[in-house]
């Protein structure tokens, strides 16, 4: 399974959705993207976020304030590195995205914290699908 995934991503994808790692701030390819579509997991495909639930967090990371579906990620604590967080994986495969936290905007409060290493932008899929 590694090396099939080893040979579809790249090194910055593998180490961030296998290795739980973390891309640099404001170096993504989608913290500052602005265009429309369904954001899906690099490693299976599975529509994860909606650019209608996109903001700008100053973070340097893409944030939404909610998955696409309930049902689209799961989360697990995360104690990693001396912190206390909510690590965000994607549902179907377990792939690390990145972290949520408390301090989103309306609606919901929450801020979902994902690597752009982790996600590739369908520009095509329908936002309802």
């Amino acid at each position: 399974m590694d090396e099939d995934l080893k040979s579809r991503l790249s090194p910055e994808q593998f180490h961030v959705t296998q290795e739980k790692g973390t891309e640099r701030a404001f170096t993504g390819k989608y913290w500052d993207c602005h265009d429309d579509g369904v954001y899906k997991c690099i490693v299976c495909g599975h529509p994860l976020f909606s650019s209608e639930t996109k903001f700008e967090s100053g973070s340097g990371w893409p944030s939404f304030f909610e998955p696409l579906d309930p049902n689209a990620v799961r989360t697990a604590d995360d104690r990693s590195h001396g912190m206390r967080r909510t690590e965000v994986m994607c549902e179907k495969c377990g792939a690390h995205l990145g972290h949520v936290f408390d301090d989103g905007p309306d609606p919901t409060g929450l801020r979902y914290c994902i690597n752009s290493a982790a996600l590739d932008l369908d520009k095509r899929a329908r936002i309802d699908e």
